[in-house]
């Protein structure tokens, strides 16, 4: 193999290798984007408060027949007084999440008090410690909470007829009207990570000597270290009344001042992946080159 050859060869595995680490970095900016759970986007998200019911069409509780979609009273099918039947999402809870589905219509009249959802009997059990009784349809052990607040995401609008926007009462009849100005579709951010408290002090003061009376001194000795000051208070509370000794002062010793960057731990401020990409790529594309002109002049030499 000629020298030009050799040389040509090194260059190309050098490109080949600034391409792989740019797709590793590409790669590992997608990959980070997607474990924090920014940019999911999603119908509509907001607040109410939501009661419970279930309407299983025997009788018990008033109810006049199975819910409006047609579906079977199940865990999971909630209603609503605007939103389309059959939309999907979720509501949270003290940080407890529950899917939903619309299957019927309601509530009513509370509607016009706020409370926009109706949530099954079984979910909202679940959602806040309680347990369902068949028998009363109801449910107990929940300290009597009958309406909660939540928050409520919307992931997908159902197909029919009804307000594709924040919930509104019954009695508007919003859920008889096709909907032809939807809410637009907002991305879903995680939230932030509060930042860590500052390191509290390793070790506590001294308590001041008591009014009036000079504090104590105690000859040091080579034999003898002096008690670290931490220890000063811990003798002073087994002696009731009498103050604790002072420790003698010594000289602090030297400490070399650690470099704040390192010291902090926190990363310097992030590069952005396409910029370092297109450096690499600049840097590559100018090798190969120049080894290509080195090569040309080589073999005009040797001809």
């Amino acid at each position: 193999m000629t020298f030009s050859t050799r040389l040509a060869a090194r260059a190309l595995t050098a490109l080949l290798g600034v391409s792989l680490v740019s797709g590793t970095v590409v790669a590992a900016g997608s990959a980070a984007s997607a474990d924090s759970g920014e940019g999911r986007k999603v119908m509509l998200k907001g607040s109410t408060t939501a009661s419970y019911y279930w309407d299983d069409a025997s009788g018990r509780n008033g109810d006049t027949g199975l819910p409006a979609s047609g579906k079977p009273m199940q865990k999971g099918l909630a209603a609503s007084p605007s939103w389309p039947l059959l939309t999907e999402g979720y509501v949270v809870y003290k940080g407890k999440k529950a899917p939903f589905f619309v299957g019927d219509r309601g509530p009513g009249e509370p509607s016009t008090r706020g409370i926009m959802l109706d949530l099954d009997a079984k979910t909202f059990a679940d959602l806040t410690g309680g347990r369902f009784n068949p028998d009363t349809l109801a449910v107990n052990g929940n300290g009597g909470k009958g309406h909660i607040e939540v928050d409520y995401v919307i992931t997908k609008w159902g197909p029919g007829v009804g307000k594709k926007n924040h919930p509104v009462p019954f009695e508007t009849r919003a859920w008889s009207r096709k909907d032809r100005d939807p809410a637009e579709p907002v991305l879903l951010r995680t939230p932030a990570k509060p930042a860590a408290e500052p390191a509290k002090a390793a070790a506590k003061a001294p308590e001041a000597p008591a009014a009036g009376k000079a504090p104590k001194t105690v000859p040091s000795t080579p034999s003898t270290p002096t008690p670290p000051a931490s220890s000063a208070p811990e003798r002073a509370a087994t002696q009731e009344g009498k103050s604790a000794p002072a420790a003698v002062q010594t000289p602090a010793p030297t400490t070399l001042k650690a470099d704040p960057v390192s010291a902090s731990g926190e990363e310097g401020p992030s590069v952005p992946t396409g910029f370092v990409f297109a450096l690499l790529l600049v840097a590559g594309v100018g090798s190969y080159a120049g080894v290509r002109l080195l090569s040309a002049r080589l073999l005009r030499e040797r001809g």
